[in-house]
């Protein structure tokens, strides 16, 4: 789950921030600068691509292994993002800076930071490329590029973010948008939306309406919304038990959910919003909306498009129980970029790491990776200010709860478990 957003130039820092030796263009014999270079090694026994939460908690865990000085992660942002404090910061619940840190800052002490885009995998070679055609070669590979947002898939977009009463929680260019038009809005529809492609975190398109609705209760504007659901799905979620739960409060709180429908054209200076009816082809509904809420069509990291250690749509195609590739067997895959058939969320990542970390052990001894990963993944749905359903499930959609309760049901306690603990976990204890 990278940042948004890359560095126009390549360079290599230490964590520290301080340019090392290989850092510094050096002059040639004609006195011109020579390209700088991104990395200062041109072989790594572990090679992680990817600075997000996958990226760098692997690289903790590898640095254990083989020393810091072996390992490197290749990742072209300046700043790390704790990403699912956005979902609150949409809601007006956090502040945006709380949910940053500079990527010097995270990745490992004295694990080599490669600032710079990776542009083609060899894993056939065992090397990578990077954007000023430097070649890094390693022994062990580790994919963790998270996936790719695609506003410009919906027309209109990402121009219409121009206008108010548009906002997203997906993108740190949007989320603060999505609280000012929650603020001003004065009544009419309010549309939130989930679009017709993989997505991480697949609870949160509708975290932000239950969110809005509490908003506008709390705020006296509640009976002048009219709010609507718009998903491409068929389901509100994909495990019966939190689906129930949440059908539920749909129906208290008097939302409408509109199954099978994908967004595809905001007309933000109409403020109407296009979508498809997936069960009939060719027709579209135009809604007018005082608020609009966009969840992205997302999709694998345009590196991986075509690359040879992806299947036919893109994802890093690895094994579904030891995280390892499927064709190459020092190569493995972490996170939002795999092909692994459970939601993409922080949480999931947290326990492939564990995995993970166990099966390149295995395979550092030339032995068979035996620790398995059954699909666990967690999704607190956020359903109020004060108040989550604990989603956690694995591989078969059944729930794998951690705590002797029923999670089924709204609780105080997980809210703060969301807002409070998760974060301070986040920074202190999964990315170490």
């Amino acid at each position: 789950m990278s940042a948004i957003g890359v560095a126009a130039a390549c360079s290599r820092l230490h964590p520290g921030g301080r340019p090392l030796k290989g850092a510094v263009p050096k002059l040639s014999a004609l006195g011109l600068h020579a390209a700088a270079r991104c990395a200062a090694k041109e072989y790594y026994e572990v090679l992680v691509l990817g600075g997000g939460t996958g990226g760098i908690s692997m690289s903790a865990r590898m640095k254990r292994k083989v020393g810091a000085g072996n390992v490197a992660v290749v990742e072209p942002s300046q700043t790390h993002y704790y990403q699912p404090l956005w979902t609150l910061v949409g809601a007006g619940a956090k502040q945006l800076a709380t949910s940053a840190r500079p990527t010097e800052q995270v990745v490992p002490q004295g694990v080599e930071w490669i600032k710079c885009r990776v542009t083609r995998l060899d894993p056939d070679k065992n090397c990578v490329w990077l954007e000023n055609n430097e070649k890094i070669s390693y022994k062990y590979l580790i994919i963790a590029l998270g996936i790719s947002l695609h506003y410009e898939k919906i027309k209109g977009l990402p121009e219409g973010f121009h206008h108010p009463k548009i906002g997203s929680n997906y993108s740190v260019h949007t989320v603060e948008k999505t609280w000012r038009a929650l603020q001003d809005f004065k009544e009419g529809n309010a549309i939130f939306t989930f679009p017709n492609t993989p997505v991480k975190c697949a609870g949160a398109p509708q975290k932000i309406m239950y969110l809005s609705e509490a908003y506008w209760r709390k705020t006296g504007k509640r009976s002048k919304a009219n709010i609507m659901f718009n998903t491409s799905l068929g389901v509100i979620f994909g495990v019966k038990k939190y689906a129930d739960a949440l059908l539920e409060i749909i129906k208290e709180r008097n939302i409408t959910v509109n199954y099978r429908r994908n967004l595809i054209e905001v007309r933000a200076d109409k403020q109407e919003a296009v979508f498809e009816n997936l069960d009939k082809p060719g027709v579209t509904e135009v809604h007018q909306y005082e608020i609009l809420h966009v969840t992205p069509p997302m999709g694998p990291p345009d590196v991986l498009i075509n690359s040879p250690v992806s299947d036919e749509t893109g994802w890093v195609d690895v094994d579904k129980q030891t995280l390892q590739h499927k064709k190459y067997p020092n190569v493995f895959g972490i996170g939002d970029c795999t092909n692994l058939p459970t939601s993409k969320t922080a949480a999931a990542i947290a326990a492939q790491s564990g995995v993970l970390d166990k099966t390149i052990s295995m395979v550092m001894k030339n032995q068979l990776p035996t620790k398995k990963y059954d699909g666990y993944t967690s999704c607190p749905l956020v359903t109020g200010y004060n108040k989550v359903i604990l989603a956690e499930f694995d591989y078969a959609a059944q729930p794998l709860e951690t705590f002797p309760i029923d999670q089924g049901k709204e609780r105080v306690t997980m809210y703060h478990m969301k807002a409070d603990m998760m974060p301070l976990l986040y920074w202190n204890a999964l990315l170490k």
